[in-house]
């Protein structure tokens, strides 16, 4: 059982991670200004599941192999950048549709398609498998013993912050760009934005070091 002040201090650190600039809390704020609430909470349902993984992975020993092998780490650094450079794609192919990435006209594939979308852009970023691997271990007390179990706990912990920071953040931009989405042509001027922030992450994971 983690320690109180243990659990307090990690729940801020966390806090504060989640609110930082970063590609996920930046796509899931895209997602509430282009699309609408609902699109931004999947997204980040989705992005948090990703958490899981890395979670595991660290918990385990794997995420070291990223940290020791430089091919392993540009692997899926690379496939992380392509798959961020195809949603951009995908933003300025539909950029004359208003609040759409896909051509998908049912919204129950719509949103679980954005759900897997944030799944692997958290999956397919090795900086959050490092960030794990850093991180958890810092909240780990020897003495209480299991040391896997406990960094799960805490990596479950991280994504409810996580869920609950991204969500409001992401219902904030929806709500804020209520009046502006009103306005059919302004359509194209947001989804080619999104097409660039997009391809600016990209690049920003393709150029990413160790």
């Amino acid at each position: 059982m983690i320690e109180l002040h243990t659990l307090l201090l990690f729940v801020g650190a966390s806090s504060l991670l989640a609110i930082s600039p970063g590609p996920d809390i930046i796509y899931v704020v895209t997602l509430g200004i282009i699309r609408d609430a609902k699109s931004a909470i999947v997204t980040t349902f989705g992005l948090t599941t990703g958490v899981i993984i890395h979670t595991f992975a660290a918990a385990l020993g794997v995420s070291v192999i990223f940290k020791t092998s430089a091919l392993a780490f540009n692997i899926l650094k690379f496939a992380g950048a392509i798959y961020l450079f195809y949603l951009a794609y995908q933003a300025f192919k539909h950029r004359d549709t208003l609040v759409r990435f896909d051509t998908s006209s049912k919204p129950p594939e719509s949103y679980k398609k954005l759900y897997i979308k944030g799944f692997f852009m958290n999956v397919l970023n090795p900086k959050v498998a490092l960030f794990f691997l850093a991180f958890l271990p810092q909240f780990v007390n020897p003495n209480l013993g299991n040391i896997p179990l406990q960094m799960v706990q805490l990596g479950i912990i991280f994504m409810i912050v996580t869920l609950t920071i991204f969500s409001f953040f992401g219902i904030l931009a929806n709500r804020a760009s209520a009046t502006l989405m009103k306005r059919p042509q302004i359509s194209k001027t947001i989804n080619t934005l999104a097409a660039t922030v997009f391809v600016a992450l990209g690049l920003k994971l393709a150029f990413a070091h160790r």
